[in-house]
């Protein structure tokens, strides 16, 4: 099972941008979801989740800015941000637990995708 993470760059103040995830491999479903990031000098914090049922959390500093959809089809989570600053920059990683079928029975296992930078300066 991999988590596979696109989407960082640079980008001005005030701009958007979008992240994808997508969870790839033998997988019988996919439980929780979320983002997380790490700025320089910083502990790696959660930005937002989401469960299979579709209930979100978000982190107070991205309230109002962030949302976090996912295709449950795909196996897709995204983060779509808006009216970015400069405190939003950080490699962000998504994360995701999956339900994986071994020998018959089923395990949840925690996994990451490999981290994308988000840089927003202007």
């Amino acid at each position: 099972v991999q988590l596979q993470a696109s989407g960082g760059g640079l980008v001005q103040p005030g701009g958007s941008l979008r992240l994808s995830c997508a969870a790839y491999g033998s997988i019988a479903s996919v439980n929780n979801m979320g983002w997380y990031r790490q700025a320089p000098g910083k502990q790696r914090e959660l930005v937002a989740s989401i469960t299979s049922g579709g209930s979100t959390n978000y982190a107070d500093s991205v309230k109002g800015r962030f949302t976090i959809p996912r295709d449950n089809a795909k196996n897709t989570v995204y983060l779509q941000m808006r009216r970015l600053e400069p405190e939003d920059t950080a490699v962000y990683y998504c994360n995701a637990d999956c339900a994986v079928p071994t020998r018959g029975v089923i395990y949840v296992y925690n996994y990451w995708g490999q981290g994308t930078l988000v840089t927003v300066s202007s």
